[in-house]
Parts: C-alpha cells; structure tokens; sequence
C-alpha cells in the first residue's frame, strides 16, 4: 500500500468504520477497499464500497486513484451477485455516487451505493 493510500480522517465516520471503531455489517475488504451493508437501505440490496484511503469525494479524484477506481468498478458486479441481485440483463443493481452538497453528499468519505433486486424499493 502506497503512503498516499494510508491518509485517514479521525473525525470521518467511514474512517472510523474502516478501523473497526464504528461497527458495521462488512461485505468485503482487502487491502484498499471496504463494502459494508447500508444501515438505511433502500432497496433489497443495499451495501456500499468505499476506498480504505480518506477521499472526501468523487470531486478529489486524480490520475493517481485510476487503478484504485477500475478495481471498484469491477468489483461492484461481483459483490452485488454475491449479496443477492439478480443477474443481468433481467436482474442488475444500480450504483450511485454523490458529490458535494449540491449532489447531495452527506458523508464526506469517497463512497458509492450499490443497490439491486426486485422493486418496488423503499426510494431510488
């Protein structure tokens, strides 16, 4: 893991998840990345991937974080299988990333939502 991959906020509720100082239900880590299930949720399926590295949004990105953001990419339609959507072209999930206060960001962790299986959902 790189220096830059090791930055943590101690005030970030996310961080705080990662290092085990706020309980959550994991679905997957590894060395860079953290999915946990949503305490909200709105659909049947609902957890979110996050990078272990502090990036307070989608906004803060850089040339840098490519490798980190093609491995979550790839890795959402295998964990939104292993959690319990269907597959596609019938099933699917949707994934969903909001940045800023205008895109109607609440914590200011890098995150995104996966959510998936039979509708109606709750919202979304």
């Amino acid at each position: 893991m790189s220096e830059l991959a090791l930055h943590t906020d101690p005030d970030c509720l996310f961080c705080k998840i990662v290092a085990g100082k706020i309980p959550s239900r994991m679905v997957y880590q590894d060395d860079e990345l953290y999915a946990f299930h949503d305490i909200h949720p709105w659909a049947p399926v609902h957890f979110l991937l996050i990078p272990k590295q502090h990036i307070a949004s989608m906004a803060q990105l850089t040339d840098a974080h490519a490798a980190m953001m093609g491995r979550m990419m790839v890795l959402v339609p295998k964990l939104a299988l292993l959690e319990g959507c269907n597959p596609y072209p019938a099933g699917g999930f949707r994934m969903l990333s909001n940045t800023g206060a205008e895109g109607g960001q609440e914590v200011h962790h890098l995150h995104i939502h996966v959510m998936g299986g039979p509708r109606p959902w709750l919202r979304g």
